[in-house]
């Protein structure tokens, strides 16, 4: 039987909990043992939003517990209803109580994961902008993530290092730095940060490959900065970085160009690829790649955590939220391999 797993429903202005239901109702195999978590009523909605005509309705069931998800029949959601979570809000609209109730949502699957009472959570999309309204002190999930882990585990904050990975069938980028300014981003490739991601990076693919992991390495200047005409942070910092992994053992090729790189890691029919990720300098170098090759594939794995949580790769969509026409491939795929890291 397969553990728990928890789907957050995400902003409850935002396409969130029509794509968790969309999940449950076209991929029952998938969803099998899984349970969304959230507000009872707000789900509802979303399944009358997604609603066929010419067929039911999908049946939306209230549980006590998350075992109690084991036993809910095929293309049937379980929802385990948090208290003080507000019922459904107008859909698009900026607001803090969805900031809050999305919060409530994370916060609880983290604890539950952490304390190995679920297999893992798979986080459908939050709004920064409602979290900030909300006075959630953190910008997304990662970072909410990252800081309950530290809290559980009794560390500080810096002692919970955490990397995204954005990945798909065809190609897996893991980024130095998250969600932050440009200008600090470039002030976060050091030495020790990019050597830290490659160990991040080089721990959770050996789980999942079960092999050591063929890592490049992108340079962060234009043609990684040819020699040191357009900027010395291959020579000075990325280099050293790399030769340290390799004296450690990782398997760690680069600086190369950034813009060759990922088509050379691609993986594609009659192009396998040269290497199974690339390690990114920031944010839009790394994720401009895997979402270009397709948004509705690409998942959200957070790495360094003690827990098993993956995301799909696109926001709240709030100009389309509750008609219906969401993609929740995104979302299938997180928990196909959600599944897989939580064997």
């Amino acid at each position: 039987m397969l553990r728990p797993l928890a789907i957050t429903q995400g902003d409850p202005a935002g396409i969130g909990p029509e794509i968790v239901a969309k999940a449950f109702r076209d991929a029952p195999a998938d969803l099998q043992g899984c349970f969304a978590v959230g507000d009872l009523a707000t789900l509802r909605r979303a399944a009358q939003c997604i609603a066929r005509p010419g067929e039911p309705e999908l049946p939306v069931a209230l549980i006590a517990s998350p075992e109690e998800a084991q036993a809910a029949p095929p293309r049937c959601l379980p929802v385990l209803q948090l208290p003080h979570l507000p019922g459904p809000v107008p859909f698009g609209v900026l607001s803090a109580e969805a900031g809050r109730a999305a919060a409530a949502c994370v916060v609880w699957a983290a604890r539950a994961a952490l304390h190995g009472g679920i297999a893992g959570l798979v986080t459908a999309p939050l709004h920064k902008k409602s979290l900030h309204a909300a006075g959630v002190e953190f910008p997304g999930h990662t970072e909410l993530l990252q800081a309950e882990a530290a809290a559980h585990q009794g560390v500080a904050l810096r002692d919970m290092p955490v990397r995204m990975m954005l990945a798909s069938d065809e190609l897996r980028t893991v980024l130095v730095s998250i969600h932050v300014a440009l200008r600090e981003a470039l002030d976060a490739v050091t030495c020790d940060n990019v050597l830290q991601t490659l160990h991040i990076t080089h721990a959770a693919l050996q789980r999942s490959l079960a092999r050591a992991p063929r890592i490049a390495v992108a340079g962060l200047n234009p043609h990684a900065g040819e020699g040191g005409l357009f900027g010395r942070e291959e020579i000075e910092v990325i280099a050293p970085a790399i030769a340290a992994a390799r004296a450690q053992g990782l398997d760690v090729t680069g600086p190369l160009p950034p813009d060759t790189v990922f088509m050379r890691a691609r993986n594609a029919p009659g192009h396998p690829g040269e290497f199974d990720v690339v390690l990114a300098m920031y944010h839009d170098q790394g994720l401009i790649p895997v979402k270009y090759l397709g948004v509705d594939k690409g998942v959200n794995v957070t790495l360094g955590l003690p827990l098993v949580r993956t995301s799909p790769d696109h926001g709240t969509a709030f100009d389309i939220a509750g008609q219906g026409v969401a993609d929740a491939s995104s979302l299938i795929e997180a928990v196909r391999m959600a599944r897989v890291l939580s064997k």
